[in-house]
């Protein structure tokens, strides 16, 4: 069970791609798109991945943060980023706790969930019901109608 619109958004420091320490206040008084998948380099992590990279550019212009978060190391995140031409951060999760802290513990891997994280730092939607392909556009439509 996902945690509930309202809630306010656990907070977390971890490594990104690069190695730099990524933490959620970081990014204070503006909208982010935290999406937990299972795996890099996967078909459907893929579809999701290349749906917000062809989409970045409305993110962008809208002031919004993209993070990817999955249980990879940052050499998986690294490979994955420059393979595909990811223009956003990934953060690895190696020891599961954004995952377990967002509720979102498929076993081993985080579920395929994306929660939009306010300004304020709650948390304003939840998807739980993710089409890969058409994600990043369908988060768009959802923000564009909040």
């Amino acid at each position: 069970m996902s945690l509930a619109v309202g809630t306010t958004a656990p907070a977390f420091t971890v490594k990104d791609t690069n190695g730099n320490t990524v933490s959620l206040s970081d990014f204070a008084g503006k909208t982010v798109v935290l999406y937990f998948y299972p795996k890099d380099d996967t078909p459907g992590c893929t579809k999701e991945a290349q749906s917000f990279r062809d989409n970045y550019a409305e993110y962008q212009g809208k002031d919004m943060v993209v993070l990817g978060v999955s249980m990879d190391d940052e050499a998986s995140h690294k490979a994955f980023t420059e393979k595909y031409g990811l223009p956003f951060q990934l953060l690895a999760d190696t020891d599961g706790a954004i995952t377990k802290a967002y509720d979102v513990d498929g076993g081993g891997y985080p579920k395929r969930v994306t929660y939009i994280i306010d300004g304020e730092g709650k948390i304003s939607y939840v998807d739980d019901k993710v089409q890969t392909a058409t994600h990043a556009q369908d988060i768009l439509g959802i923000i564009g109608s909040k």
